[in-house]
């Protein structure tokens, strides 16, 4: 992801998550951190090849051996596609490039449809954070995965090109 994603993505990180999208100055700060050799995080955007458009953006964020997945989104149209698990595959990839044994991640406690995705993956429940989503004061489930560098060998269907 560089700066010129950031519009394309606050407009379908507004339409995924009215209620909790992030902000520009979020995106700003995160992408602040994912360039040189001190890198931190590893942000990542998908285009429909057909389209030229936004198809799905993803983030991860490490430090001290663990990684957190800090956004995932794909475009409804892209539901179903594999795009998830493209996104996903690339986050672990970067998680073990930056040497982390594990990986955490917080998801609704409603949405069933990425955590089949997180499971498929190997990530297993830990625990909940109550009322993590804000402002519908939403739990969330916390999910670790103890081996990323084991899942990255996962294949989807090709649709859809990513990039840093």
């Amino acid at each position: 992801m560089r700066w010129w994603d950031i519009e394309p993505v606050l407009e379908l990180e507004h339409e995924l998550f009215p209620e909790d999208a992030w902000s520009a100055g979020m995106f700003w700060s995160e992408l602040a951190h994912a360039r040189g050799p001190h890198a931190t995080r590893r942000y990542v955007v998908a285009e429909d090849p057909r389209t030229g458009r936004l198809a799905g953006y993803a983030g991860l964020a490490a430090a001290g051996g663990l990684a957190d997945v800090q956004t995932i989104a794909a475009a409804r149209d892209q539901w179903g596609t594999g795009l998830g698990a493209r996104l996903l595959t690339d986050l672990l990839r970067a998680a073990t490039a930056f040497e982390c044994a594990e990986v955490l991640l917080e998801v609704r406690v409603d949405n069933a449809r990425a955590q089949k995705l997180y499971e498929r993956f190997g990530f297993e429940p830990i625990g909940f954070r109550r009322g993590y989503y804000q402002p519908g004061n939403v739990d969330a489930l916390v999910m670790r995965h103890s081996d990323p560098a084991s899942s990255v060998t996962v294949d989807g269907p090709v649709q859809g090109e990513t990039h840093g």
